[in-house]
């Protein structure tokens, strides 16, 4: 055998083994992300609370109690969180909230919450209308890409 076949049979090799240990590592974290979601469906409460800002910011630089940046792993400290800070009862309070519904939080307005400790996963409006979501304006280069796949019949005319 060349020279060329045994190298490229042990990159292959190694390929392999890599794809299996991340086969095996994320069922262990899907796991560990079902349980973890568990608890929070468990630990869930509604709560009515008046929305007073909302940002991405530093875990550092939310305001977050001590015990939550020492529980954190230290490489997701430097990570941007959506950071919700909400008037609920007569105190002010700085939470996370979860990524998928972070659009959706209206800002200066009052809702009924869903809260686990100092986690939001979902917020429903309390008064008025819900809030329409804003689109982020497209670059031109997405535009004529968007219109381009129109006239091709690639995407579905709007």
């Amino acid at each position: 055998m060349s020279t060329v076949t045994i190298v490229l049979l042990v990159i292959l090799a190694v390929l392999i083994i890599a794809v299996i240990a991340l086969y095996f590592v994320g069922k262990k974290t899907q796991k560990k992300q079902e349980e973890q979601q568990e608890q929070i469906d468990a630990m869930k409460q509604t709560v009515s609370m008046l929305v007073i800002d909302k940002k991405r910011m530093k875990l550092k630089d939310a305001g977050l109690p001590q015990i939550v940046l020492d529980q954190t792993p230290k490489l997701l400290r430097g990570s941007k969180l959506p950071v919700v800070k909400a008037k609920v009862g007569p105190q002010i309070m700085t939470l996370i909230c979860d990524e998928k519904i972070f659009d959706a939080v209206p800002v200066k307005k009052e809702v009924k919450a869903d809260v686990s400790g100092i986690y939001i996963t979902g917020v429903k409006g309390l008064h008025g209308k819900a809030p329409v979501v804003e689109q982020k304006k497209k670059s031109k280069f997405k535009q004529l890409v968007e219109k381009a796949q129109e006239k091709a019949g690639a995407k579905p005319v709007k």
